[in-house]
């Protein structure tokens, strides 16, 4: 499947259907590919913190700007 150059998230097939993913980058510099439609919300303080509708967090070196740019070139 080909993709316009700017975009940089991932699709995969789940459940049957394709699900968008986004890399987003843990502090210790682990990659992680995260569902955008399972984030509840994003804060900064000052650290980015990405909560999840299930009630989990995690700290990301993106900022909340780069994250909305991620999820809205998907």
């Amino acid at each position: 499947m080909a993709m316009a150059p700017h975009w940089r998230g991932f699709c995969c097939v789940y459940g049957g259907r394709y699900a968008m993913f986004i890399e987003l980058t843990r502090l210790n510099d682990t990659k992680l590919l995260i569902n955008p439609n399972s984030v509840e919300y994003v804060e900064e303080t000052p650290d980015t913190v990405v909560h999840f509708r299930s009630g989990r967090k995690i700290i990301v070196k993106e900022s909340r700007q780069e994250i909305q740019n991620l999820v809205k070139s998907e």
